[in-house]
């Protein structure tokens, strides 16, 4: 099957800054120890370790994710990703850094105008470490107003929170109906509990009545597990009953969801999960609707 992977990194920590690679001490993260993906083990992920890692499958474009650059400098990663794309072809879209609630907002999505590559913007909404508690990030009014700057500009949002938080998507989308929300790690399904799931299943449901989002079935590891098909499997296909194939893209959050299982364990997942499906469903979640979405062209791959 053609790949579009719909979300992964790239990231030279010799030569760039992401704090959370390269300083002390480590973020709290939700895979847990993430020192394999540091800049002492692992200073660089570029497309030569990229091709490594998906060896053996036919990737015709890939979408790389903002892998929190330094915010000193928000427009960055971006003018690097365009530096990369245009030396090597990949990758074909680019979701850049963009801090919502930020003076320098606008001059960031000026910036953003001059380069091609970008198609979406990313800031992780502050957020509740467990469904509860005070409002997060997303009911902040200078976030919802740099929310609605993105309509103006074209550009689509990246968005990536705990499913207890979608309530508050809804909400900011009706400020800006045209903008696309997509949604990253299919809203994070981390509490595999039948609690945990049944509340995920109602959040995602209820935001999927949106017209303009879609989810990437990806970021669905399980801390401190291998990658199995067995723990991801309900998961996935109620991602695909929920939006419908159209509205879905797999993609492989590498290097990061390498700390769960090989490119080809993750992959060969997705394609076990829906190999009963018909082939132009399947068509669209391995490639066509990243296709659609990020305005790849599939006939100049």
């Amino acid at each position: 099957m053609k790949l579009i992977d719909a979300h992964h990194h790239y990231w030279d920590l010799l030569a760039n800054n992401h704090p959370w690679l390269c300083e002390e001490p480590r973020i709290a993260f939700r895979y847990g120890d993430y020192s394999a993906l540091c800049k002492d083990a692992q200073p660089k992920f570029l497309q030569d370790e990229y091709d490594r890692a998906s060896e053996g499958w036919e990737i015709a474009a890939t979408v790389t994710m903002e892998g929190e650059w330094s915010p000193d400098d928000p427009t960055g990663e971006a003018l690097w990703m365009q530096q990369l794309a245009k030396e090597s072809g990949r990758p074909a879209a680019h979701a850049a850094q963009a801090w919502l609630d930020r003076k320098d907002l606008a001059e960031t999505l000026a910036a953003y105008r001059h380069l091609p590559i970008v198609k979406s913007v990313r800031h992780k909404p502050r957020a509740n470490a467990a469904p509860g508690g005070p409002p997060g990030g997303m009911a902040d009014y200078a976030f919802r107003e740099g929310f609605q700057r993105l309509g103006d500009e074209g550009l689509m949002f990246e968005l990536q929170t705990p499913w207890w938080h979608l309530h508050e998507a809804i909400e900011m989308s009706q400020l800006s109906p045209q903008t696309t929300i997509i949604l990253n790690h299919a809203g994070m399904p981390v509490d595999r509990s039948e609690a945990g799931i049944a509340g995920w299943q109602t959040a995602l449901k209820e935001f999927s009545a949106l017209p303009n989002t879609y989810i990437k079935i990806s970021g669905i590891g399980i801390r401190d597990r291998e990658w199995q098909l067995d723990d991801n499997y309900d998961i996935i296909r109620y991602c695909i009953a929920t939006f419908g194939a159209e509205r879905c893209m797999f993609a492989s959050n590498f290097p990061v969801d390498g700390l769960c299982g090989s490119f080809d364990t993750i992959y060969s997942g997705f394609d076990a999960a829906t190999i009963n499906d018909s082939q132009a469903s399947r068509e669209a979640l391995f490639f066509r609707t990243a296709a659609s979405v990020y305005g790849i062209d599939l006939s100049a791959l």
